[in-house]
């Protein structure tokens, strides 16, 4: 079999959670913007996006050719990870200025995400995983893109339209939470993180709408932006402590062996570092910066680690496939 051939056979295996390698790859892009390193965040933006290509094309191709499998693929709460990775990357984009590629995006989140919000939930049973609460971390990430979009282009109705759904993604995490199997902090694969990362992307939208607000865009009453930021800041308290839980989680029982799930760990950890970063900002806490930058390079470690997983990876897999 052809190297070419191979990586499809490989690439044909992963599952729908390889869509949180854009979202954790996006999102450290993200911190590192706000942190201040410009080259390093351009850098994990074209990683980004170029898997974002990739699995745009075989979203379609699946779509087109194999309907049965995208069927049952759709039905698993991590197909909805598509979603929050597009949102993630226009939020990107926009950050750069960019804000008709941005705003394509989220046109693009926005007509996918109705369909498999309702699908993924329809398959919800008892007892779940983590990539449960991606209902709610794609629902934030329209949030936070809608927001990010509003400021930019002082859009008041993107900016309420914005704020719905933000409290509706604080309701999806209401449900996912009851959902959630509680085992899986100790046993999951990775996307257990998810559990705070969707309260912190929560958090981060929270502060994005506080942000928004301004002297030419007049949005919200005095008491609600002070509910507003009162809730920011409990989300990302609350995120902290779910971070704190899943750590030692980890340490009491470690799980190194590579598994793709391990991108929605990355994730969470880039996102907590980010909405630290941008509350600080926002509701004006300059002393979190520090925590926050530290944060980060968290979970620029544990990208290089994943990074490193996934290319041992492809090559045992491409290796498997290669002739005898």
């Amino acid at each position: 079999m052809s190297a070419p051939s191979s990586f499809r056979a490989w690439w044909a295996r992963q599952p729908p959670a390889a869509a949180a390698a854009v979202m954790a790859t996006g999102i450290v892009s993200v911190g590192l913007h706000l942190a201040g390193y410009e080259v390093l965040s351009r850098i994990a933006l074209v990683l980004a996006s170029v898997v974002w290509v990739g699995l745009a094309a075989d979203f379609v191709v699946r779509l087109v050719r194999e309907r049965e499998r995208w069927r049952a693929d759709a039905g698993t709460p991590a197909a909805i990870a598509a979603v929050a990775a597009t949102a993630v990357l226009g939020t990107r984009f926009s950050l750069l200025g960019w804000q008709t590629p941005a705003g394509a995006l989220l046109a693009l989140a926005a007509v996918l995400w109705p369909g498999l919000l309702v699908t993924v939930v329809r398959h919800w049973r008892r007892r779940m995983p983590g990539s449960v609460f991606l209902c709610c971390v794609a629902t934030q990430g329209l949030a936070v893109l809608g927001a990010t979009l509003a400021a930019a282009g002082t859009t008041r109705w993107l900016a309420h339209a914005a704020l719905v759904l933000f409290w509706l993604g604080l309701v999806l995490y209401g449900f996912a939470l009851y959902r959630f199997e509680p085992r899986q902090v100790l046993e999951g694969g990775g996307d257990q993180w998810v559990a705070g990362g969707a309260l912190a992307i929560s958090a981060l939208a929270g502060s994005k709408l506080v942000a928004a607000d301004s002297a030419r865009m007049y949005l919200w009453k005095d008491d609600d932006l002070g509910v507003l930021r009162a809730v920011t800041a409990a989300l990302l308290v609350l995120d902290l402590v779910w971070y704190a839980v899943l750590l030692v989680a980890e340490v009491a029982r470690p799980r190194l062996r590579y598994d793709a799930r391990r991108w929605a760990t990355v994730f969470p950890l880039g996102m907590t570092a980010t909405a630290v970063l941008s509350v600080a900002a926002a509701l004006d806490v300059p002393w979190l910066e520090g925590p926050g930058q530290v944060l980060l390079w968290i979970a620029v470690a544990a990208w290089v680690a994943v990074t490193a997983g996934a290319a041992l990876d492809l090559r045992a897999g491409l290796r498997s496939t290669a002739p005898r």
